[in-house]
């Protein structure tokens, strides 16, 4: 059974950091594209950062700078740095994991919840 277990979240006030964690089992992790997603409420969830499994990162632009994504293979965990975290990144974020390009496969995690606020 995949599963993909988030954790990480929490509250901070602007100006702070968290690291979020996603565990992977049941799967090749290290063939998979792992990305972070959040949906805050009343909007659409989205894409905000990925590496693949070769390694290639993009982030989407309102967090370059600010946030880092990593993985350690040997561990089946990606990790999400965020610093300087601003209010409007408050959301529920997803770990996703992708396998394929023509007819890909999708795997999500459950979220972590992240609240920036003073």
């Amino acid at each position: 059974q995949v599963q993909l277990v988030e954790s990480g979240g929490g509250s901070v006030q602007p100006g702070g950091s968290l690291r979020l964690s996603c565990v992977a089992s049941g799967i090749r992790f290290s063939v998979y594209d792992i990305g972070w997603f959040r949906q805050a409420p009343g909007n659409q969830r989205e894409l905000v950062a990925r590496i693949t499994r070769g390694g290639n990162i993009n982030y989407v632009d309102s967090v370059k700078g600010r946030l880092t994504i990593s993985r350690d293979n040997a561990k089946n965990t990606v990790y999400l740095q965020m610093n300087s975290l601003r209010p409007e990144d408050t959301a529920v974020y997803y770990c996703n994991a992708r396998w394929g390009i023509t007819n890909p496969t999708y795997y999500w995690g459950k979220g972590t919840l992240v609240t920036v606020s003073s």
